[in-house]
């Protein structure tokens, strides 16, 4: 195992490296940059472009220099722990980001929770009842959060707090407890607005998993060792709990390569929507301003998490399932 886990790190050095010239490279692929685009927005809106200031700016952060030169400029700050400097906030982007982090963590994570707390019970009991009235009413219920927009669900859901519960969706906090450090009476507001994106953007995440959960555990249901088990006379939740439940994990597991940048980046549109304070509009922000710093480096971020997971996740699947193995060999 630990020749593995080795052997893989090292795999991810050259991945990132690829990874971070691909996303350089297609940050780089729009003609201009920042500055020319801060441009044409101020002439757009009738202001003045102070055009010796850009190519102030330009020179000091290095937009003379050839487009290689910056990458490993880039590159070079990022083993050092700088992800750079944002031309639009005036900010080191660490700083940026991490305004923003906590809450879309905290959104995040509560949502897989919420996620898995109600889809693991409705797949396994579809699963166990199938084509019961249960199982198609449970999955119909399921399908809805997958079939309606994200954006729709939101306004509705606005709509309804506001109306049924007087609480104002405009963001994660109330207005006095923006860029506030955090405190029993923030923590109270956001627990109060928490319940509406994590519903919102749950829905869809439940009723995929609902699905999987479902189809692979039909699927080992119908295996001779459960079979073979139940013919032994051992009780129903005791063979399903030890044998074909465990069996039926391995998606699950496979998906937390996917579930670790999830919970930094978050959901875009509907953070829009409903004006949380989170890292997806700030990523789609910077993308549209090309804020090359700010944009690659979370990037960066979130494709060092996917590795990490993805890693996390082959593990966790060697030790969960012993059919699986490390080599690839053949066996006689």
């Amino acid at each position: 195992m630990l020749k593995y886990i080795l052997k893989r790190i090292l795999v991810m050095i050259p991945t990132l490296l690829i990874t971070s010239a691909l996303i350089f490279n297609v940050i780089n692929l729009p003609e201009g940059d920042y500055f020319e685009t801060l441009s044409a927005e101020m002439q757009a809106q009738g202001e003045k472009a102070d055009l010796s200031r850009i190519e102030f700016l330009k020179k000091e952060y290095g937009f003379d220099r050839p487009v290689t030169e910056r990458y490993f400029w880039w590159v070079a700050g990022l083993l050092q722990g700088d992800m750079g400097y944002s031309f639009e906030y005036q900010r080191p982007v660490r700083e940026i980001v991490g305004d923003r982090l906590m809450l879309t963590m905290i959104v995040s994570f509560v949502t897989i929770i919420f996620t898995w707390i109600v889809a693991f019970p409705i797949g396994i009991y579809s699963a166990t009842h199938q084509y019961s009235w249960g199982d198609y009413g449970l999955t119909f219920i399921g399908l809805i959060g997958l079939a309606v927009p994200h954006f729709l669900l939101a306004l509705v859901f606005m709509y309804m707090a506001n109306v049924w519960f007087g609480t104002s969706i405009g963001g994660l906090v109330d207005p006095q407890y923006l860029n506030q450090p955090m405190s029993w009476a923030k923590a109270a507001s956001v627990l109060e607005h928490l319940w509406i994106p994590v519903i919102i953007i749950g829905a869809g995440g439940t009723a995929g998993m609902i699905r999987s959960v479902r189809a692979n555990l039909l699927d080992e249901l119908q295996k001779q060792y459960y079979v073979t088990a139940r013919a032994k006379g051992l009780p129903p939740g005791k063979a399903l709990r030890k044998y074909p439940l465990r069996m039926s994990l391995n998606f699950f597991v496979s998906d937390i390569g996917d579930i670790l940048p999830s919970i930094v980046s978050g959901a875009e549109i509907v953070a829009i929507v409903l004006s949380l304070q989170t890292t997806g509009p700030l990523l789609i922000r910077a993308l549209q301003s090309q804020d090359m710093y700010l944009a690659g480096s979370f990037l960066m971020f979130l494709s060092f998490l996917t590795v990490i997971g993805v890693l996390i996740s082959d593990i966790a699947l060697a030790i969960l399932d012993p059919r699986i193995r490390l080599q690839g060999a053949a066996t006689k």
